[in-house]
């Protein structure tokens, strides 16, 4: 059974690692502290030892954790995933798309505007700050209005005798050949 503990121990490191780098004095450290604590669990499970009271306090605590908002899960600095709990300063499609989902699906299962970023505030303001320094709004406008003219001046020139079809190129060259 111990062999179990061990690649369990294990698969949680490399999971950490691979998520942040450690030295190996860390993952060493780390292993042993996860492997200790599996080991206490199996004896907590198995009636050779009581849990520690801090241990079943935090058990209790996240038995009764009620679930978190949609609006309370776009914070300042942070966005959790309502899906996994996970917490970033952005939820990206390749985030969601382990949960087998993408951003609409998301958006649409959790009550979520289109239009909600789905990025912390923070961030959120940031980027709007830079798009502004840039000038994006007055070049935007601008650019919105020069299509809606020249989608006015096109549709002004377009006449009835503008819209006649030709003939597709094989039929004039069948015509050639044959004549």
């Amino acid at each position: 059974m111990s062999k179990k503990l061990i690649e369990i121990a294990s698969e949680i490191i490399q999971t950490q690692v691979a998520l942040s780098p450690m030295s190996s004095q860390e993952i060493v450290s780390s292993l042993r502290q996860v492997f200790g604590t599996l080991q206490e669990l199996q004896k907590a499970e198995t009636g050779q030892v009581e849990l520690p009271e801090a241990l079943e306090i935090g058990l209790s605590e996240i038995k009764t954790m009620e679930p978190l908002s949609p609006r309370d899960s776009v914070q300042e600095n942070k966005v959790i995933c309502l899906e996994c709990g996970a917490e970033m300063r952005q939820l990206t499609i390749k985030h969601l798309s382990s949960h087998d989902m993408n951003l609409k699906e998301y958006k649409k299962k959790y009550g979520f505007t289109m239009k909600t970023p789905l990025s912390a505030k923070s961030l959120t303001k940031a980027r709007s700050k830079a798009a502004k320094k840039r000038g994006l709004p007055e070049n935007l406008k601008k650019a919105i209005e020069a299509r809606r003219q020249r989608k006015a001046a096109t549709s002004i020139q377009a006449t009835p005798e503008a819209l006649t079809v030709e003939k597709p190129a094989k039929t004039r060259l069948r015509k050639k050949i044959e004549g």
